[in-house]
């Protein structure tokens, strides 16, 4: 076994590591309980109450958003991070932008958004309500009296509906400065009689996420249940399950839909025990939270509070809402994965960079640096014992020769020499595989985390998160067409690609000839494979790569067998 051997195993299982190893990653089966689905507009409204079958769902009559939004009166919404309204009409949160995130890097790009009303192109809800028996409920037709024309962080509005039996609803919503809502359920029993009803919430989607969902990036239908994270369930499943859905009966936790960036998440009381889940009806999906029934005395009132996110997955606020609110793990709406524990720790780290620097791009190289500065002894070590193998190449080749058709005897005769001169031969590989969750965890982060998304660095390249957009397939950009990305290879990769070659270079050359053609074309190969990751990613191998680069250069001068190797 050489090391060159080594080599390619070692970048084989960093290959393994970062496409596959979240498909190993535990997925917690759910529970069941079926609830009530209605139609309207060709929407999906869902009132929880158990064992009842959801309508049939009827065609969907689009119109112009606008159009929708001026049909029902409404309550404007203001905050420093978003801005929309609520739909009297049935107590819905239906028109949402979220003002500090674009569609795209352009200047005029607007501003992304996420809630919808029904009846218009990519509805998407959040309603608040009552199930019950007996007395009058508030429906998806009800017409609600806000107690101000507006909702802003320090101003609440409370909305209020008398059944004319003698029950009054309310609800009443506080907004924070970023996205969450605090919303409180109350009725008031002013009738000659006792009454029970359960407070519920939902939120509503048309459509699958626009993101797709991978092995290592979870999109769709996603929730904590008891204390834990719940991936497992995803629109296809939905689709199976239809009406019944798929029902979980907790303590506390939430529950909602995630897209790659954002999240809608309904969050009961953490004490509160509450039956949840999610259904589909045709092509709409929906989340609901069911809180437990209340029976409630003449001249008593029954109030629930919870809360309902709505808005970017940035990191820091999920962590700022988990440890306020005592939201249990709500950092686990961005799937983090198996590393977990480390990727969060090279977030922050690189987002402190960034705060320091002003720079995206400046950052990932900094945290490269640092990253290679830490790994510097076990470097050294590293070239020791590559120094040591280049030593024994004489006496291994001689072995290779007498034993040339007895591999069996070959590789023992082979073995009996590292033990003898103390040369451990997978040494070598010590800083491949430390660096096998560095670069996934940095995978991650930039494909998982909105922080990074858009960032620029330098001339071309104006989103990190995204490729290279910079080919030369298209005479980089002088031809008037977008190349497919299976061919479009950036400047960075192609970078990429020669910094590993040079870094071959300086390496002595395996001695066996299948191990010269296969590390021929790896870098090349790995150009090829990296070419559609994010661009960070890239420039971070390319620093990684020119900083080994430096590094063996010294390495050697202080290594002379390494660099007679290296000469020949």
């Amino acid at each position: 076994m050489t090391d060159s051997r080594n080599m390619i195993v070692a970048l084989v299982l960093s290959a393994l590591v970062l496409f596959g190893w979240s498909v190993l990653s535990d997925r917690l089966a759910p529970t069941s309980a079926p609830q009530t689905v209605k139609v309207e507009n060709g929407q999906t409204v869902a009132t929880p109450q158990p064992n009842a079958d959801p309508a049939a769902d009827g065609p969907a009559a689009m119109r112009d958003r606008r159009i929708v939004l001026g049909e029902s009166p409404r309550v404007a919404v203001r905050s420093p991070s978003v801005q929309g309204s609520i739909n009297l009409k049935g107590a819905r949160i239906d028109d949402l932008v979220l003002l500090k995130h674009r569609e795209t890097i352009a200047a005029n790009s607007p501003a992304i958004r996420l809630l919808s009303p029904a009846g218009a192109a990519d509805a998407y809800f959040m309603q608040m309500g009552w199930s019950g028996q007996g007395v009058a409920l508030p429906g998806p037709d009800t017409m609600w009296t806000a107690s101000a024309p507006s909702l802003q962080p320090g101003r609440p509005v409370t909305l209020s509906w008398d059944n004319g039996q003698g029950q009054l609803f309310q609800i009443e919503m506080l907004i924070d400065n970023d996205y969450m809502l605090t919303v409180t359920q109350r009725m008031v029993n002013r009738g000659p009689a006792t009454v029970a009803v359960r407070s519920w919430t939902l939120v509503s989607r048309d459509g699958v996420s626009k993101d797709k969902g991978t092995w290592t990036i979870h999109t769709g239908p996603i929730g904590v249940f008891d204390g834990k994270a719940n991936y497992s369930v995803d629109f296809k499943d939905l689709d199976k399950a239809g009406a019944a859905g798929e029902r979980f009966s907790s303590t506390g936790g939430w529950i909602g839909f995630t897209d790659k960036y954002w999240l809608t998440a309904l969050i009961p009381d953490r004490a509160a025990q509450v039956n949840s889940g999610f259904r589909a009806n045709g092509s709409h999906y929906q989340a609901d939270v069911a809180q437990p029934l209340a029976t409630v005395l003449p001249g008593k009132a029954t109030a629930t509070t919870s809360h309902l996110f709505a808005g970017a997955k940035e990191v820091q606020l999920l962590d700022r809402y988990e440890s306020t609110l005592g939201i249990a793990q709500f950092d686990k709406a961005i799937d983090w994965g198996w590393f977990y524990w480390f990727e969060k720790p090279i977030f922050h780290l690189l987002h402190w960079l960034f705060s320091m620097v002003g720079n995206f791009g400046v950052a990932i190289i900094l945290l490269t640096i640092i990253v290679r500065g830490l790994m510097f002894p076990v470097a050294q070590k590293q070239f020791a014992s590559m120094a040591a193998m280049r030593a024994l190449q004489p006496k291994m080749k001689a072995i290779q020769e007498r034993h040339k058709d007895d591999k069996a005897r070959q590789q023992q005769e082979i073995l009996a020499l590292y033990q003898q001169e103390k040369v451990n031969p997978l040494a070598g590989c010590l800083p491949i595989v430390l660096q096998i969750p560095i670069f996934y965890a940095l995978y991650k982060v930039l494909m998982l985390t909105i922080e990074m998304r858009h960032q620029p660095f330098i001339l071309w390249i104006k989103d990190l998160s995204a490729p290279d957009p910079m080919t030369p397939v298209n005479l980089f950009g002088l031809l008037p067409f977008t190349p497919p990305h299976i061919i479009a290879i950036g400047v960075l990769p192609i970078l990429l690609g020669i910094t590993m070659w040079l870094q071959q270079k300086l390496n002595p050359a395996p001695t066996d000839d299948v191990q010269k053609q296969v590390f021929a074309i790896m870098p090349w190969m790995f150009m090829v494979i990296m070419a559609p990751f994010a661009a960070g990613l890239q420039l971070y191998w390319v620093v990684s790569n020119t900083l080994t680069i430096l590094q063996q250069k010294w390495l050697y001068s202080r290594h002379p067998l390494m660099k007679q190797a290296a000469a020949k």
